[in-house]
């Protein structure tokens, strides 16, 4: 990249239509950690040939580097290269064709499991691990380290893509990965080289004014008139953007959103997670 690129990576960001308020200049310019993140797209499409050694190291070490509430570090990782064995995670991960077409699979877990034999070590009760932060601590923790992964590996020259569906069959899955008490899969993470015959364009996220809130939040008025107009002006960004892509037919980002959430059909079997979490020792309260 060079010095002048970050501006028009940021106009990708939000897309080519959208209206945009100043633009960096000074540290941000040629700033090579900026030019990681602002590129980040999903690649769904990877080349059949294994992962550079040393690469799972140095994404893990990225991963651990990541920022982990009291230094408690409550989450851990499953790396899966095996065919057989990620085809089988693939299936309950959505059966998605991208997760064993990537050579490396990484399913970043919640893990209890390292603090509940700390406090038996110590002859502590460990009641804290019983309550709903805990859990959210942990999760909040696998994704921290998810991003600095996400970032290694692209900053590797490798391409990634989360996979929510890790939560699609949540008990067939621990069962899978033979998954201890008070551990389980919060989301997954396909690694590979990205095929350069299919490369993955910027997807333009929602305009900064819609998400960035100063000071507090918006009043009652402007957060409703503001937002239908954000909303809106996001519906034809994306479209354009799916029109340059030739997606047709793809319904509007807020018609989407609606019906992604509109039914407990549309969770994709993620409604039993609260019920797999006890069955699992997470006895929350």
């Amino acid at each position: 990249m060079t010095v002048q690129d970050i501006p028009s990576l940021i106009q990708a960001r939000y897309g080519a239509t959208a209206s945009l308020g100043a633009t960096p200049t000074g540290a941000a310019v040629g700033n090579s950690t900026l030019e990681t993140l602002l590129q980040h797209s999903s690649v769904r499409n990877f080349l059949p040939e294994k992962l550079p050694e040393g690469s799972l190291e140095i994404i893990v070490a990225a991963a651990q580097s990541a920022a982990t509430s009291s230094n408690l570090q409550t989450w851990s990782v499953l790396a899966l290269e095996d065919a057989v064995h990620k085809d089988k995670a693939a299936f309950l991960c959505g059966d998605q064709d991208f997760i064993r077409a990537a050579p490396l699979f990484l399913i970043f877990c919640a893990d209890l499991d390292r603090l509940t034999k700390v406090s038996a070590q110590h002859e502590l009760r460990g009641e804290g691990l019983e309550f709903t932060e805990m859990f959210l601590m942990a999760s909040l923790d696998a994704a921290l380290a998810g991003q600095n992964a996400t970032i290694a590996a692209e900053a590797l020259g490798l391409g990634a893509c989360y996979v929510g569906a890790a939560r699609n069959k949540p008990l067939e899955l621990a069962e899978l990965l033979k998954l201890p008490s008070r551990i389980i899969a919060v989301f997954g993470l396909a690694v590979g080289k990205p095929d350069p015959a299919k490369p993955t364009a910027v997807k333009p996220r929602l305009p900064q004014k819609e998400v960035l809130h100063k000071e507090t939040w918006h009043g009652e008025e402007d957060t409703t008139n503001g937002q239908s107009a954000n909303l809106a002006e996001y519906d034809v960004t994306l479209a354009t953007f799916n029109a340059g892509e030739r997606r047709e037919g793809v319904p509007a980002w807020t018609q989407r959103s609606a019906k992604r959430i509109e039914t407990i059909e549309s969770l994709h079997g993620r409604h039993v997670l609260k019920d797999v979490l006890q069955q699992k020792g997470f006895n929350l309260r």
